[in-house]
């Protein structure tokens, strides 16, 4: 029995702590040593070492990294403030509520249009007077043309008077005038029309644009003047993106370049430089830059004020050689990466750099076009033999 052990274990001299026979094992294998049947004959641990690990492999490529840092923005909104009346008059109704969404040209308020409709009256009133004047004066300038020519046809009689005459043409000239003064005068009617239906019209506060009433700051009844605050309003249908970028990040940056920016939904956008004001905060050292998103489906409403984060490019974008985040072990501190040689899978030390999406780049260690073993390596060893199962 020991002559059986002691050959038992030189058979597997090659690896003893990889095959780590039972006890069950020994005893089959004893049983045939004492019939007479060679141990070579039978498959053991060693004929599986031999055979061929399925493995999945990735190939190594040029990727376009283009890094980024994340900067902290805010959603604002491009129109905000108050709305005031237009004239002056009591406040006699709103139509709206602070919370309420409204579209531009709305309703809002109604201001009492009592007394401005007497005074559009009261001036229709004199255009109505100034258009009677001017048919006065254009019958009186007619009456004067037909005296003025009767006595022109009279120069070569005797009747002829030359006073009589100067006085006619005197006479068309004055009736000119009057009917230009009462055209004036019908035009300044005219336009104290337009101005009174102009106020009477403004009389109904209506939203500028749309967004919602976040405040309302008069009362039903007050009495309000030209310019006075009504309510408050905040476009939330036209935010814009701004950030304090550090000087430094600046660089990847110019008037059309678009990022990508994440809401605190976790829902991920586009936006693009608008604007990169030229003033620098000298405690923060970061300048103001303003972006136009285009917003896709979000989980919250936005706000104004909203939390935004923006990755911002370091620098342009690059071409770098990249490997499978997968095909990366450590081992002793090491990163190491396993290629496929023919059908041996060889383990190669690889300097990294940045991450790329599941990829990372390669400083060192790999070339365009080497296969790694991205499934299957954390059980492989230098050279041992391995199948392809497929590439992901």
């Amino acid at each position: 029995m020991g002559r059986c052990y002691t050959q038992l274990f030189r058979y597997h001299s090659r690896d003893l702590k990889e095959v780590a026979l039972s006890a069950r094992h020994a005893r089959f294998f004893l049983l045939l040593s004492l019939i007479g049947l060679p141990l070579t004959t039978l498959p053991g641990p060693a004929a599986a070492q031999d055979e061929a690990l399925l493995v999945r492999v990735d190939t190594v490529r040029p990727v376009s990294l283009l890094q980024t840092v994340p900067v902290i923005g805010r959603l604002v909104a491009r129109q905000t403030g108050v709305v005031a009346a237009r004239v002056s008059a009591p406040v006699a109704a709103f139509q709206v509520e602070v919370g309420d969404r409204v579209e531009a040209g709305q309703a809002i308020a109604a201001l009492d249009a009592d007394t401005l409709k007497a005074r559009r009256d009261l001036v229709a009133g004199r255009l109505g007077e100034a258009e009677a004047k001017l048919a006065v004066t254009k019958a009186q300038l007619q009456l004067a043309r037909q005296d003025f020519e009767r006595l022109a046809g009279l120069k070569k009689s005797a009747a002829f008077s030359q006073g009589r005459f100067d006085d006619a043409r005197q006479n068309v000239v004055i009736a000119e005038a009057e009917v230009r003064q009462a055209d004036s005068a019908i035009a300044s009617a005219r336009a104290d029309l337009e101005l009174a239906e102009i106020a009477l019209r403004d009389t109904e506060v209506r939203a500028p644009y749309a967004g919602t009433v976040v405040d309302r700051l008069v009362e039903t009844g007050a009495y309000v003047q030209i310019g006075d605050p009504l309510v408050r309003m905040l476009g939330d249908r036209s935010l814009e993106v701004e950030a304090d970028v550090p000087f430094q990040n600046l660089t990847g940056l110019a008037i059309g370049t678009q990022i990508n920016i994440t809401l605190d939904d976790a829902t991920r956008h586009s936006a693009v430089v608008r604007a990169m004001l030229p003033a620098e905060n000298p405690l923060t050292r970061t300048r103001v830059v303003r972006l136009v998103p285009t917003f896709g489906e979000t989980v919250r409403a936005l706000a104004n004020e909203q939390s935004v984060t923006l990755d911002i490019p370091l620098g342009a974008d690059r071409q770098v050689l990249s490997v499978h985040k997968d095909a990366v072990i450590k081992r002793r501190g090491q990163d190491l990466v396993f290629v496929v040689d023919g059908d041996e899978a060889q383990a190669r030390p690889v300097d990294l750099g940045a991450a790329v999406g599941s990829r990372l780049e390669v400083r060192r260690g790999l070339v365009d076009g080497d296969r790694v073993v991205v499934r299957g390596n954390e059980r492989l060893k230098p050279g041992d033999k391995v199948r392809i199962e497929g590439e992901s």
